[in-house]
């Protein structure tokens, strides 16, 4: 359909569709956009058309898809004074820091930061720590990248690092987070930027989240954090970073609060961004490093050859897998085999560990990270299988370079590329912590 927007309104339109500008003078968070250029709003997310001189769109809509004009400029006038303080700095390279709670606007800020910076000249890198939410790397990891154009969603740039993190929310990994956005920045910076833009998940309120943000201010040390502050939901975060410089800005009025299950559907993207064209590579595991898999235990034999056997015979059978983890013991079986509960207690009496059962085929699925010898990103893969007869592990991934690592994420896609739930041990008293992301 086409539509005509006098100047100095502004036509929100919300995903999925796409729009194009068939004439006149249009911004979408300060990127000036060209005529006939084709804007894809993806589902979940809104863009503001601002429309600087009378303009007529083109725009085809989805099922879902809303279309709104409003007067003036929702942009807050205090994101043009957030970006002048950045502009007039004199140090080089800057580092901004963006905090807020989830959906009060901190992507499309960052994203209308990197347009402004660069429409003056300046080089400018974006950090991504919001692992539920990733725009510019696979989801559960941080990522960065160097923008060289202005643009209007993150998520079009691709990843020119990534730190593998494998879960979807900081609280079950803050020590990983904080040493994938540190070693991240110490990267960027090699590459001599003017400006690092820093976006951070939506985890502000309770005393963990305050001492997490607190020893991330404390790990990237910015030149300055930006808040970006609804009502009063970042007073004691505030007040535990007193010792940084701080600006507060608005959260845009026209923001769009998202349902977990739109925040879901919009990680899924990036499953599907990372994991086009994949194809099933077959790899033995004696040529894999197999890294942090405290679900299987996959790439470890159980120790003590001795007790191994012990366990064996009160098992009453020899499993396809036996490892010793750090607090448990992972058997693994065939999928239609069963092992007695009190023989499972005979062998947690022995060891002094729980001692948790798999079934093969559950490890069907999990989200694992790829890396080269020398520890390089390659990429993401679901896991398909192990065979363990043949001792070799199948992944659906389009890494074409040799795998030399593989790091085990706590998330299971299932064919189509949807989270699908984990194995029945895993802790569920984080389920509505993990709504938030």
């Amino acid at each position: 359909m086409n539509r005509t927007i006098e100047s100095g309104k502004t036509l929100l339109i919300d995903g999925p569709a796409s729009a194009s500008v068939v004439s006149g003078k249009v911004e979408v968070f300060g990127a000036r956009l060209r005529n006939m250029r084709k804007i894809v709003v993806r589902e979940g997310k809104r863009l503001p058309f601002a429309v600087k001189e009378k303009a007529t769109f083109d725009i085809s809509v989805g099922e879902s898809t809303n279309v709104e004009e409003v007067d003036g400029d929702t942009i807050p006038s205090s994101w043009f004074q957030a970006f002048e303080e950045l502009l007039n700095s004199q140090v080089k390279p800057f580092t901004a820091m963006v905090i807020g709670a989830v959906d009060s606007g901190k992507t499309s800020f960052c994203t209308f930061l990197i347009n402004k910076l660069l429409n003056e000249g300046q080089k400018v890198a974006i950090l991504d720590g919001d692992l539920g939410q990733s725009d510019i790397g696979p989801p559960c990891s941080v990522s960065y990248a160097f923008v060289t154009k202005p643009l209007t969603d993150l998520f079009g740039l691709r990843a020119k690092n990534a730190f593998f993190v494998g879960f979807t929310s900081p609280n079950r990994a803050i020590n990983k987070v904080l040493e994938g956005l540190a070693s991240s920045k110490q990267k960027i910076l090699s590459n001599n930027p003017d400006f690092v833009i820093v976006n951070t998940d939506g985890w502000v309120e309770g005393e963990d989240a305050v001492k997490y943000k607190l020893q991330l201010a404390e790990k990237l040390n910015p030149n300055i954090i930006l808040c970006i502050q609804q009502k009063d939901e970042l007073a004691s975060l505030l007040e535990a970073l007193q010792k940084f410089r701080k600006m507060s800005v608005d959260s845009p009025s026209a923001i769009r609060q998202r349902s977990t299950e739109k925040r879901r559907s919009l990680r899924e993207l990036g499953y599907i961004k990372y994991l086009r064209n994949a194809k099933v590579k077959t790899i033995p595991l004696s040529w894999l490093k197999i890294e942090e898999d405290e679900l299987i235990g996959l790439g470890r034999n159980y120790g003590n050859m001795a007790q191994a056997g012990k366990i064996y015979s009160l098992l009453g059978m020899k499993p396809l897998h036996l490892a010793e983890l750090c607090d448990k013991i992972c058997i693994v079986i065939g999928k239609r085999r069963w092992i007695d509960s009190e023989n499972i207690k005979k062998v947690e009496e022995i060891t002094k560990k729980k001692v948790v059962v798999v079934h093969k085929g559950e490890e069907k699925g999990l989200l694992i990270a790829l890396y080269d010898d020398e520890r390089n990103f390659l990429g993401i893969g679901s896991l398909r299988e192990i065979d363990y007869r043949r001792n070799v592990m199948k992944i659906y991934t389009p890494v074409s370079e040799k795998i030399s690592i593989v790091t085990v994420g706590r998330v299971k896609l299932d064919e189509n590329l949807k989270e699908t739930p984990i194995f029945t041990e895993e802790n569920q008293s984080d389920l509505t912590f993990e709504n938030l992301f």
